[in-house]
């Protein structure tokens, strides 16, 4: 592995790629810490402080960690990719509801440029509106025990702020763009895992103090570091996970040459929707948690969503699975089409072995997602939960902490340093050097 790494920056055309991606991902970095003006970034950064330490892990948490701490200070990338993330699922989803952009999906490179387009338009449809409602909340004291964050409330500071956030999520959307074009794996996932993992040497301070005040012995620590180690070979093991169905194409003679006859295989991954069902059930199931932390404690559905929701309890984990199962099934009818599978396979003159070719080829494809996409949502319910487990079981106080043991944040780390290490070994392969992994190459996990 170290000696792959050497072996990129021989390659003058993939050193200027990994350089330039490395100065963008730099600059995204320096934009969250630039504050949004007239607001107290100070005040603000000690209530999410003090809401995460008594409220738990919230929906603000969960878009701090996101856009790594951006939300907290409230620099001009508080809203970080999320808007245009969100812009992504939608259009995904609309795109095999509405057989206009049905059709241009299938046109290939133009139709997949307009929709992008369409993307964008969305994005900054819902940064007006998330900035809005955002200098609204801000403008309000009652939301923070009467401190007033903002200096100056009124039209002229909704109008700045919204322009500022919305200017800043635009920016963010062409750095991604540049990191595609001109650097090295995907810009948006590249940045999202930036903003994760500058999470991680304030989690390390933290579990250094309380090691260094004996509210977590150093047993308990090694224990932690061998488990962390075991999970993460576990979700890469999970991430590259695929049913390979078998198929065969037949031979065709065209003039007086003979195509077809190979053997193939029609992968089908058993994490379907990669770290969308776990986002959709997260949001869905910590929404009203924290809607409910900004209302009155004299209504006793107020008590009972906290209590409920923000124990981590037997309820809220049974919730929580219960979701994931549901968006992995909702996401995967929506993207995975085993009839149009069935209907190219026949185009194209390949079939299954031992199946017929058309309607029996769907069923059978349906038969095989459904089962698949049952280990892929347990895997993933497991890996959503056991940040919770660990919190409980070896008394780590911190949601923040212990998220690096599972959750949205490990699956994103990982998913997206295995594609970025698949990128880089095809390009060092191309020019023959050995890639990450002796005698063999990583899987790609599309």
């Amino acid at each position: 592995m170290f000696e792959a790494v050497k072996n990129i920056f021989k390659i003058e055309e993939l050193k200027k790629k990994v350089l330039i991606t490395l100065a963008l991902l730099v600059v995204y970095r320096i934009g969250c810490y630039i504050p949004t003006p007239g607001i107290d970034t100070f005040a603000l950064n000690k209530f999410f402080e003090n809401l995460q330490r008594t409220q738990g892990q919230t929906l603000l948490g969960i878009i701090g960690i996101f856009t790594g701490g951006a939300l907290d200070r409230l620099s001009i990338f508080a809203l970080g990719v999320m808007p245009y993330i969100s812009s992504s699922i939608i259009m995904q989803l609309l795109t095999a509801v509405i057989p206009h952009l049905e059709r241009l999906a299938k046109e290939g490179k133009a139709g997949y440029e307009k929709i992008n387009q369409y993307t964008r338009y969305l994005t900054f449809f819902l940064c007006v509106i998330q900035g809005l409602f955002l200098a609204m909340w801000l403008e309000n004291p009652g939301n923070f025990q009467g401190i007033q964050m903002v200096h100056d409330p009124g039209i002229v500071f909704k109008f700045i702020t919204v322009l500022t956030l919305t200017c800043g999520t635009v920016f963010i959307m062409w750095l991604g763009e540049q990191i595609q074009e001109r650097g090295i794996g995907n810009g948006i996932s590249l940045i999202i895992m930036t903003s994760i993992i500058s999470r991680i040497p304030s989690s390390l301070t933290q579990l250094y103090v309380l090691t260094s005040t004996k509210d977590i012995p150093i047993t308990t620590v090694i224990a932690l570091l061998v488990l962390w180690v075991l999970i993460v070979m576990a979700v890469i093991l999970f991430t590259q996970a695929q049913r390979r169905i078998p198929v065969q194409y037949g031979k065709r003679v065209v003039g007086r040459r003979v195509y077809g006859g190979q053997s193939t295989y029609l992968p089908i991954r058993v994490d379907m929707s990669g770290v969308i069902a776990i986002i959709f059930a997260q949001s869905v199931i910590l929404f009203p948690a924290t809607l409910a932390t900004f209302m009155p404690k004299k209504f006793k559905i107020v008590v009972f969503l906290q209590m409920l929701l923000q124990e981590r309890g037997i309820w809220y984990n049974f919730i929580y699975v219960l979701l994931i199962f549901f968006f992995m099934y909702f996401y995967t009818a929506i993207v995975f089409n085993p009839q149009e599978i069935s209907n190219n396979l026949k185009k194209y003159g390949g079939f299954i072995p031992g199946i017929r070719p058309g309607k029996t080829t769907g069923e059978y494809l349906d038969f095989v997602a459904t089962r698949i996409v049952f280990v892929g949502a347990l895997y993933v319910s497991l890996v959503a939960i056991f940040p919770n487990f660990i919190m409980h079981i070896f008394n780590v106080p911190s949601y923040a902490l212990a998220s690096f043991f599972g959750g949205t944040t490990l699956l994103i780390m990982v998913g997206v340093i295995l594609d970025t290490m698949k990128q880089i070994e095809g390009q060092l392969m191309v020019r023959h050097y050995e890639g990450f992994i002796k005698g063999g190459s990583l899987k790609a996990r599309r």
